[in-house]
């Protein structure tokens, strides 16, 4: 398979190429010259096959041609050592909990994926040490560098911004040491994001040290996304709660929690696959920027706004350029499938209470406004997902807070809390940024 920039103006690019350099020569973010459709046997089959199963099948119509298939399946199986459940939250509205991996994060997966298939690729040569450059609002950091934590020939940097990150996600990444390195920058993540950006494009740096990038700009940490996609579609056939319309179209609609939009648009090329899902719907917090383009057709990055969901803080996400691409820039065909909604802290805090009080359940602040979209757009014939990114314990102070309740605390949280801070402060200036680099 073959990769193409989003600005066209780079050469194409193999996996090896587009994993290994994250970022085209252009600016701009790699998308697959095609993509394939799952035969329709595979669809037919789906419910009763495994998370795993289903993934390698999904994986292979990615990346197969470039991995062997037996180092892909190995790859896969080794990702998804753990479940994405779909759990009912009350009648027609699904959690697809994406919390049961090693960091209780939806970016496990991605994580895992990439840093196994990064770790195969310069495995197949004997070559310079790899810097893998993350910036993370929040559980980016941490499910990149656990992801990637003693992997030979690879050296991890995160990212993230001072103050504004969770005391449990910052202790998730800044606790590792070993062949992790975390920078607290002194801005917000938008900061952090330009900093990784800027370093990409930068000659020197790149003449001194080989960079990677494992945020959801990487194909390699958005595509595997698209696995727990397939696997909620499966279970809730697999449930028999689906119903279909002339087309082979359910009635399923999936509500993600949205930021820098990789994994939004991991379910839209699951979509693009065959994935017969009726639409999608991206919830935002006050970082509405793409609600707002929704309504108008029109696009302005903002500075990004700090809130409770903290990792949907983003005000210039990077992955809509992919989506835009993905519709061939027509603002009707992506409306004619995606709704938005946008929530402010005030409506998150009241979504945690009024959920928990009335069915049992508790979300986390970034499933919160997912939660709440879809129970607000959901139609009376339709059946509805909303991904569960993150463990409502790694957001315990302010969900306790909030909803009067004593959410407990994973051991593999614990663990992390109770390591020793570990962590290189710079300014946002992208100088000090280099002359770090430069001096590793």
């Amino acid at each position: 398979m073959q990769y193409y920039s989003t600005n066209k103006k780079a050469p194409m690019a193999d996996l090896k190429k587009a994993v290994v350099k994250g970022l085209a020569e252009d600016r701009g973010l790699y998308m697959p010259e095609e993509i394939r459709q799952m035969p329709a046997r595979f669809f037919n089959e789906i419910d009763k096959m495994s998370f795993q199963e289903l993934s390698y099948e999904v994986a292979k119509a990615f990346f197969g041609g470039d991995v062997k298939d037996e180092a892909l399946r190995e790859i896969v199986y080794d990702t998804l050592s753990f479940d994405c459940p779909v759990v009912e939250v009350e009648p027609r509205i699904h959690s697809l909990e994406l919390f049961h991996g090693p960091t209780l994060a939806f970016k496990d997966v991605g994580a895992r994926f990439m840093a196994r298939l990064l770790q195969y690729f310069i495995r197949e040569e004997e070559g310079e040490r790899v810097n893998v450059l993350v910036a993370t609002s929040g559980d980016t950091g941490s499910a990149v560098a656990n992801g990637f934590l003693g992997v030979e020939g690879i050296h991890v940097y995160v990212l993230y911004p001072k103050g504004k990150v969770s005391k449990i996600q910052e202790s998730q990444f800044t606790t590792l040491g070993r062949n992790i390195t975390a920078i607290e920058v002194d801005g917000v993540f938008d900061d952090c994001q330009t900093l990784v950006k800027n370093a990409f494009m930068d000659a020197d740096l790149n003449r001194h040290m080989r960079l990677t990038s494992a945020n959801s700009i990487n194909v390699a940490r958005f595509l595997p996304q698209a696995f727990y996609y397939f696997n909620a579609y499966a279970r809730m056939k697999e449930q028999g709660l689906l119903t279909y319309d002339n087309d082979g179209v359910s009635n399923l609609v999936v509500c993600v929690p949205s930021g820098n939009f990789g994994n939004i648009t991991a379910g839209l090329f699951g979509h693009r696959m065959g994935l017969p899902v009726k639409r999608f719907i991206a919830a935002n917090n006050a970082n509405d920027i793409f609600y707002q383009y929704l309504q108008s057709g029109e696009y302005h990055p903002q500075p990004s706004k700090q809130t409770l969901a903290n990792a949907m803080d983003v005000g210039d996400p990077s992955n809509f350029a992919r989506i835009l691409d993905l519709y061939g820039h027509s603002h009707a065909r992506i409306t004619s499938l995606i709704s938005g909604a946008t929530y402010d802290d005030e409506a998150i805090k009241e979504t945690l209470r009024e959920c928990l009080a009335r069915t049992g359940y508790q979300l986390d602040p970034h499933g919160a406004c997912g939660y709440r979209a879809l129970k607000e757009q959901l139609a009376a014939d339709e059946v509805g997902v909303f991904c569960e990114t993150a463990h409502p314990a790694k957001f315990k102070e302010k969900v306790d807070e909030i909803t009067h309740s004593d959410v407990a605390i994973p051991e593999r949280l614990a663990a992390f809390m109770r390591g020793t801070k570990q962590s290189v402060a710079l300014s946002k200036d992208f100088a000090d940024f280099k002359e770090y680099l430069m001096g590793e």
